[in-house]
């Protein structure tokens, strides 16, 4: 089989998190040949992977979102020509509604239409009055222009793009890929799933209500866009899969069809983790971060709560594991160390997981947002207990559910609330004894529940029952 992943942001340009779960997913299918579509930000990034491709890799094909407006037009932009079909699918294109993709794909596939054609063309000047005069009225024009205009360009690059071959498309999140998998499984007469491990949608959602670049009055425009992207996905995908069951909620409120919906845990190699020897020593604590440095894991916030605990527990130490995605935030994050005088935090860049739990008594993990987090449960597979805000299923980990037997495997905090998260890594941090409890229940959990064995099986059974559906 010739499945197609299709992955924004992420594999193969950068670690840890989706990025290491992908590698680690085609390793474990050498029996089939992986076609890798990855979408990144600007062209500068082409080529710069941070992984080498697996053998069973035959294909990896480059998308960029920005950075250039493709073609001049082929064409003088007044001789275009929509019938009403087309123009509907268009007006409902920049309006942010529901377009009918398959004639977008039609117009940008099969007609060579370019971005640069539409985007210059008499028809998306009448398209935005038509928008602006009704919705718009006390909005400058050139405003509502040039935010539609840089909102679409990248979404109708995506839509031109050269489509590689597979028998299957298999996409890691709604968005631009998710659209993508749609346009390969259109173009290829072939199936797709979507495998989200965040929500595309709710995480793009609240970066745009705290952001500083959207102008107030458009900001409701640019939800609306990205909640379109999301209805691309689920409602062409033939399967939609979850990794915990009220994320899997979440994707049925926003759109997906509940029979069409699966859930498929995370998994980890739990036997290259399972007997790291636990800490027998009574002295300092030494409390591992295993994470991307980018705001979204709220490293600030972890930071804040670390300079409660030097203050009781003045040898303490916090090793912070990970790659600095985004180095301004690094920078800010270690300029932050200096403002509070936190003396024993440590910025230990990308490490192997494996060669330095064992340095670690416990695991804190400080996101705004999460899916179902590896770190967390490579951190149980080890026997240590872990620390986490409650996003994404972390609660679930932390507690266990349904009949899940073993206990409390560490504590569960609000997001953005340092003084919780202090309180609670200080209480690690004083019982030793409750640590070793908790370790023992996270590694229980993650030997029953979490095994990578067991993903990759659940996965290739999700593939067959692709294919059945597809087919009936």
């Amino acid at each position: 089989m010739r499945i197609c992943v299709i992955l924004e942001g992420c594999y193969p340009y950068v670690t840890g998190g989706v990025s290491s779960w992908m590698h680690q997913y085609i390793q474990a299918m050498p029996q089939h040949e992986f076609v890798v579509w990855a979408i990144n930000s600007d062209p500068s990034q082409n080529g710069q992977f941070r992984y080498t491709l697996p053998d069973n890799v035959v294909e990896i094909r480059e998308i960029s979102l920005t950075g250039t407006e493709g073609p001049r037009a082929a064409r003088p932009a007044r001789g275009l020509r929509f019938d009403e079909t087309e123009l509907r699918a268009m007006h409902d294109l920049v309006e942010c509604a529901r377009p009918d993709w398959e004639v977008l794909f039609r117009i940008f596939q099969e007609r060579g239409i370019t971005p640069v054609d539409f985007l210059s063309s008499e028809y998306f000047v009448d398209i935005l009055t038509d928008i602006c005069r009704t919705k718009y009225p006390y909005t400058a024009f050139s405003d509502y222009f040039h935010t539609v205009r840089s909102m679409l360009l990248p979404l109708l690059q995506v839509l031109c793009a050269d489509v590689p071959k597979a028998d299957v498309y298999h996409t890691i999140a709604t968005g631009y890929a998710g659209v993508l998998a749609r346009l390969g499984a259109w173009r290829c007469q072939v199936p797709f799933l979507l495998t989200e491990h965040g929500i595309y949608t709710r995480e793009r959602e609240e970066e745009i209500i705290r952001a500083d670049w959207v102008l107030p009055d458009f900001k409701d425009l640019w939800i609306r866009f990205f909640y379109m992207l999301s209805s691309a996905a689920y409602d062409g995908a033939t399967l939609v899969t979850s990794l915990f069951a009220r994320a899997g909620r979440t994707q049925m409120e926003i759109g997906a069809d509940p029979a069409r919906c699966r859930t498929v845990a995370n998994g980890i190699h739990y036997d290259r983790f399972c007997d790291i020897p636990v800490r027998d020593q009574e002295g300092p604590v030494n409390i591992g971060a295993i994470l991307r440095i980018a705001p979204i894991k709220d490293v600030k916030t972890m930071l804040y709560a670390f300079a409660e605990v030097e203050q009781h527990f003045p040898d303490t130490k916090l090793y912070i594991a990970g790659p600095e995605d985004d180095p301004d935030y690094a920078r800010e994050c270690r300029e932050l160390v200096r403002q509070l005088g936190i003396r024993n935090a440590v910025f230990m860049g990308t490490i192997n997981v494996l060669d330095y739990m064992g340095d670690f008594d416990f695991t804190v993990l400080s996101s705004i947002s999460e899916g179902q987090p590896l770190s967390v449960l490579e951190s149980f597979a080890a026997g240590r207990p872990c620390v986490t805000t409650d996003v994404g299923c972390c609660k679930e980990l932390i507690l266990g559910e349904g009949d899940d037997p073993f206990g409390e495997a560490g504590y569960c905090v609000p997001p953005m609330q340092p003084h919780a998260l202090a309180r609670a890594m200080e209480d690690l941090c004083r019982n030793r004894a409750r640590r070793l409890q908790m370790g023992r229940a996270g590694r229980a959990r993650a030997e029953k529940y979490f095994r990578h064995e067991d993903m990759i099986r659940n996965y290739l059974d999700t593939y067959e029952e692709v294919f059945r559906l597809w087919q009936a």
